[in-house]
């Protein structure tokens, strides 16, 4: 057992003990080789209930597609059967969801999230600094002002461009708090009112002072040499800042001298431990949990090139202004943040027992991430992630409420282990297996007292339905899967039960990813359906994006549609249980673009993944638009490609063929990265392409679709060959 330390019944990594011991036990009054026994005693006597989940998983798979083969579709036998076998199960009484001390950015304020890979420093300080955006970047840099009319985007800046940039932000403050009389465009000046000891804000129109339509929407202000430099104004629980600079270039242009407008955009962040990363080995971990400490104790900062120049990167403080009423206003200046471990069919050899069997990884993320929130609960880090003092746990991948309850209890043992009162740990269900779907009620009953989360999301969800469904028949062409009844049953489905849960003031009820980061106009434009669905958070692709969709959340108030919603019937459980099965011929280009476009896709996140150990990036599809992948895309794309497979849609000699030319596609899109390794024309000798293939091939005998078997042993093997190289 080179380089690991043995404690206990365990043995561990070096260098992850060594992390732990000189990093992130130290501060939290947990001795670092208590966490080790504790682990090891969690391991023996949850281990086994863990393999026998997963064991339940594949029985009951087994027993649909047996019940599938050779059988048409019948909705009321179906259900019967699901019933029949354990995998629908009974609901169970009425109750309402528990959970206390829940900070308000989860338990009831609607605003936008960020999903950011945690063992990317970079990328994880600038969600969690995503708390506040400037619209007139988010406008100015982005396609979400129109470039013509001479307002192109350039290297310099463009004053045609920066009116229309101003006139859109006056637009959106018009429609969200409206002054008392005339708009934002015609005011000249703004400045202060008082009227006993309370402060008011007033503009300048026509001549005359004009308060807000409503009065109450001025919450905060700051001045700086005795002039007005900031208003503070609030909206369905959201600020806005109105920050003021006559002197500034922009200001300047602006007649009231307003240089820029301040949302309050990504109110909380999932830090990922899971899809979007590529961590395979105890040094990725390493770099997952050490990054994770940093952002609850306050310390972690990096360092980047901007503009040929070294910029350091580390948290935001908190913001301060002024009370009409004089007194202090702080609010925080980061988001707050969540944490996403692994799912159960995870295992690691970071640590193993003392026979040298790989250890479930949840267990070691879950008792890691809570050991490292201890500085942020204990008030030891520089800045505080939840006042309320709570972890915030997103578990993914979980199939139903026997393994939402076995959750609970891996979190129970993690507080008696780290001396924290019950319930303290949250947890946020993500709603993207099917089992997790139609059990939805029961499993959010399991964890009455501490769940915050319920999420739905389109591409994992839609590998399971494949993959679950393989012996129905053949699946349609992904976009068209998007318009079936079983999708939009799903998303609505999962508000429904949130909201008759009483999940409402106590978590989030959240919807999935915009997946074109460049594609922001359309953003604005279409993105407001997720708050009208009743969603209180979407996922985003960027800080800016968090910008733009924050503008949402004051359009829509989710809160009142939230009520009008309760009103309805609740989601047809048979829509959602009717699989998206191919109902006509296709046509020999169809099913070539079909397969292009999956082809293309699966190459170009997996060659980044195994060769760079990136788990989530902009990557170029089949059109060259840049999207955000990460492993869930994969999922789906792979698992489509298996079902027209199996069901004789396509040949694999076609297979292979179609992945041989996106390859080169692929290539030609990385061709200006120094970095990149070519796919084409030695496929047999790129271990990128050999994993691509894998997960198609190997698609219906791996659990659940699920893409980590395959990548996780195809990265060790690449890594294994650049050490030897090395």
């Amino acid at each position: 057992m080179k380089n690991r330390i043995a404690v206990g019944n365990l043995n561990v990594d070096a260098e992850l003990h060594a992390l732990v011991k000189g990093e992130i036990a130290p501060g939290t009054g947990v001795d670092a080789e208590a966490v080790w026994r504790a682990l090891g005693e969690i391991v023996r006597d949850l281990a086994p209930q863990n393999r026998r989940l997963l064991e339940k998983r594949d029985a009951l798979q087994a027993q649909i597609d047996a019940w599938h083969k050779g059988r048409p579709m019948d909705r009321g036998a179906y259900r019967a059967f699901l019933q029949d076998i354990g995998y629908l199960l009974p609901e169970g009484d009425h109750f309402q969801v528990l959970t206390r001390d829940v900070d308000p950015e989860i338990a009831t304020l609607a605003g936008p999230q960020l999903v950011v890979p945690v063992d990317n420093a970079r990328y994880c300080l600038n969600a969690a600094n995503a708390r506040w955006g400037s619209l007139y970047d988010a406008l100015y840099g982005t396609d979400a002002i129109p470039e013509d009319g001479g307002a192109e985007r350039g290297t310099a800046y463009n004053p045609v461009r920066g009116e229309k940039v101003i006139a859109a932000a006056n637009e959106f403050l018009d429609a969200t708090v409206p002054l008392d009389k005339g708009a934002y465009a015609e005011v000249t000046a703004f400045a202060l009112d008082e009227a006993d000891g309370q402060k008011a804000l007033v503009a300048r129109v026509d001549g005359r002072d004009v308060g807000l339509a409503e009065p109450d929407r001025f919450v905060g202000y700051a001045e700086r040499k005795g002039r007005l430099s900031s208003a503070l104004l609030a909206h369905h629980g959201l600020h806005i800042e109105l920050q003021i600079d006559p002197a500034h270039p922009i200001g300047k242009d602006h007649p009231a001298g307003v240089k820029d407008v301040v949302l309050e955009a990504a109110l909380t962040v999932i830090q990922d431990c899971e899809d979007s990363v590529s961590a395979v080995d105890a040094a990725d971990k390493v770099r997952v949990y050490r990054n994770w400490c940093g952002l609850m104790k306050g310390t972690l900062e990096t360092t980047l090139k901007k503009n040929g120049r070294p910029v350091n990167r580390k948290l935001m403080p908190d913001r301060t202004f002024i009370r009409p009423d004089g007194g202090a206003l702080t609010l925080p200046g980061r988001s707050t943040l969540l944490v996403r471990n692994v799912g159960i069919h995870l295992y690691t050899d970071a640590v193993t027992t003392a026979d040298g069997e790989a250890i479930p990884e949840g267990f070691l993320d879950a008792l890691i991430t809570a050991l490292a929130a201890l500085h942020d609960l204990k008030g030891k880090g520089r800045f505080q992630n939840s006042r309320a003092g709570s972890v915030y746990i997103v578990k993914p991948k979980l199939h139903g409420p026997e393994e939402v309850a076995a959750t609970a209890t891996l979190f129970d043992r993690i507080e008696d282990a780290l001396g924290l009162a019950r319930d303290t740990l949250k947890i946020g269900i993500m709603d993207e297996e099917r089992r997790t779907t139609v059990n939805l009620k029961r499993a959010m009953w399991e964890v009455r007292d501490r769940v915050i989360f319920i999420n739905t999301g389109f591409l994992d969800r839609t590998g399971d339905e494949i993959h679950t469904s393989m012996e129905a028949g053949a699946m349609l062409p992904k976009n068209e899967i998007k318009a079936q009844a079983w999708l939009s049953a799903y998303e609505d489905w999962n508000v429904d039960v949130g909201i008759e849960t009483g999940l409402i003031g106590k978590g989030q009820i959240g919807k999935g990813m915009w997946a074109m980061p460049d594609a922001m106009r359309e953003m604005v434009e279409t993105k407001m359906n997720h708050p009208e669905a009743g969603a209180t958070t979407a996922w985003v692709p960027s800080p800016t994006a968090a910008t733009l969709h924050a503008m949402h959340y004051h359009h829509v108030d989710v809160s009142a549609r939230q009520k009008e919603l309760a009103t309805r019937e609740r989601a047809s459980l048979d829509a959602i249980l009717t699989p998206p099965l191919l109902d006509r011929d296709l046509t020999d280009g169809e099913i070539a673009r079909e397969l292009d476009n999956n082809a293309q896709g699966i190459l170009g996140y997996v060659v980044r993944w195994i060769d760079r150990g990136i788990g989530c990036s902009k990557v170029p599809d089949i059109h060259d638009v840049g999207l955000m992948e990460d492993r869930a895309t994969l999922r789906i794309s792979s698992q489509h490609i298996a079902n027209w497979l199996h069901h004789g849609i396509v040949s694999a000699e076609r297979v292979r063929a179609t992945f041989e030319k996106m390859a080169a596609v692929v290539d030609r899109q990385n061709a200006g990265d120094a970095t990149y390794r070519n796919m084409a024309p030695n496929f047999d000798r790129s271990i990128a392409f050999q994993a691509a293939l894998d997960l198609v091939f190997k698609g219906r005998e791996v659990e659940n679709g699920y893409t980590e078997p395959v990548l996780h042993a195809r990265r060790r093997e690449a890594k294994s060959i650049r050490g030897r190289r090395e």
